[in-house]
């Protein structure tokens, strides 16, 4: 009697377990997660891990941890962020449900979300003004940024940065020291030694049309050029789109400030 008592009890405060939508996580993963971890769980790329037959628990419980900040990673940190509870065990239990993915096997890039409507702003050097530079030191590269007449005016005025705004960068390879350190020039930044690619993020009319809001920048795109001034090819628009998301308070621009400030 006491043992059947007990059990009584322990039934009557565990908490009881809601069953996961996994059509409903399919959905959302067709939407937003597809655009990293693929539809069914086989990543775009061998930087992103694959989530198929994943344990729902630990997807689960990474995802909580994402959405806290106990687990630091800018991308994910803005995408768990926009999760309810309901949505995490349905996203887990959708993954779980895929079979594992083959060695060396990718899903492709989904085209919504890797289209983008940012061209090469030719001429930059003459016509937009120079507004920052940083040093990246994981990378040993130092980077020159650029934004236009558009850009800087509404940055200085205190407003949004309007339709037709373009920031851009110069992305360059430090030059290195004989212990294979960057050489710092006498403005604190590193010397630059040889281009190596360009970025650049734009805004134009109804260009965040077609992304998932979870990802959209209202109408901002971004691309990544090669030194002949081509789309650098295989970029996935969707890692700028998430890392730029929680700027929505300051144009999505993380350099909005140094812009304003800008001679």
């Amino acid at each position: 009697m006491k043992i059947v008592l007990g059990l009584s009890i322990v039934l009557a405060i565990a908490p009881v377990a809601q069953a996961a939508d996994v059509e409903a996580g399919k959905a959302k993963v067709a939407t937003v997660c597809a655009a990293c971890h693929g539809a069914a769980g086989v990543s775009v790329s061998d930087a992103i891990p694959n989530l198929a037959a994943q344990r729902p628990g630990y997807i689960e419980a990474q995802l909580k941890a994402l959405k806290d900040g106990t687990r630091k990673n800018a991308i994910m940190n803005a995408i768990a962020a926009q999760l309810s509870a309901e949505d995490m065990a349905n996203v887990a239990a959708y993954f779980a449900a895929q079979t594992g993915a083959a060695t060396g096997a990718k899903s492709a890039l989904l085209p919504n979300v890797v289209k983008t409507s940012v061209t090469f702003p030719e001429g930059y050097k003459d016509t937009f003004t120079k507004y920052h530079t940083i040093n990246f030191p994981a990378t040993k590269q130092v980077r020159y940024y650029y934004a236009n007449k558009a850009a800087v005016t509404s940055a200085k005025a205190g407003k949004p940065l309007p339709e037709d705004s373009v920031l851009f960068a110069e992305v360059y390879a430090a030059k290195l020291d004989a212990e294979n350190k960057p050489v710092m020039g006498g403005d604190g930044f590193y010397v630059a030694e040889k281009l190596i690619l360009y970025t650049a993020m734009a805004r134009g009319a109804g260009w965040g049309r077609d992304i998932p809001e979870m990802l959209r920048n209202g109408d901002w795109n971004y691309a990544v050029f090669t030194t002949d001034k081509q789309h650098r090819p295989g970029v996935n628009q969707a890692e700028c789109l998430a890392c730029h998301k929680p700027l929505d308070k300051t144009s999505y621009t993380f350099t909005l400030k140094q812009l304003a400030d800008a001679k």
